[in-house]
């Protein structure tokens, strides 16, 4: 297995993953599309688990704003979604997926990624409940458990505080 950005010739395939990882009903094929069209896209964000010539995961990152308490926007990233296709599923594909975005983040120097994610995966990969550390989230109702972050660079869990806000592309 391989972990690459995705191109556009992967389009098609990545779209049929997240419709067989999520049954088709959390849209995130369509969340995947809408991303892609919008100005929070980061394409080297956007990784591929590849078997051969078969795609087998993909995670996304892309662009998101923390409201400081002053008004001003801090750039960060949202993690979503995370597919890998059943046949595929408990091999550790979506932790070397989240791993290989997590470094790759940190080296385009971003300094937070926060999701909403299970509680008992997520926090393996470092992330720890965000609104302990000034962090709150009004757009979805979560509770605080769900509601994660992870800190890329170095002092800046605790520093940048506020309400994340998701770009319009996650509303549908």
């Amino acid at each position: 297995m391989i972990i690459r950005v995705e191109t556009p010739q992967d389009y098609a395939q990545v779209y049929a993953l997240h419709d067989m990882a999520f049954n088709n009903k959390d849209n995130e094929s369509a969340l995947v599309e809408r991303i892609r069209k919008s100005d929070t896209f980061v394409p080297e964000l956007s990784l591929v688990a590849v078997e051969g010539e078969e795609i087998i995961g993909h995670v996304l990152l892309s662009k998101a704003h923390v409201v400081t308490p002053s008004g001003s926007k801090q750039e960060v990233l949202a993690l979503a979604p995370i597919g890998v296709k059943p046949s595929h599923q408990k091999y550790g594909v979506g932790s070397k997926l989240i791993v290989e975005g997590m470094k790759r983040a940190a080296e385009l120097a971003y300094p937070l990624v926060l999701l909403i994610g299970h509680p008992d995966y997520y926090p393996k990969f470092g992330f720890v409940p965000a609104r302990s550390y000034g962090l709150d989230l009004k757009q979805f109702l979560v509770p605080d458990n769900v509601f994660m972050v992870r800190e890329l660079q170095e002092g800046q869990l605790g520093t940048i505080q506020g309400e994340l806000q998701y770009p319009a592309c996650f509303m549908g």
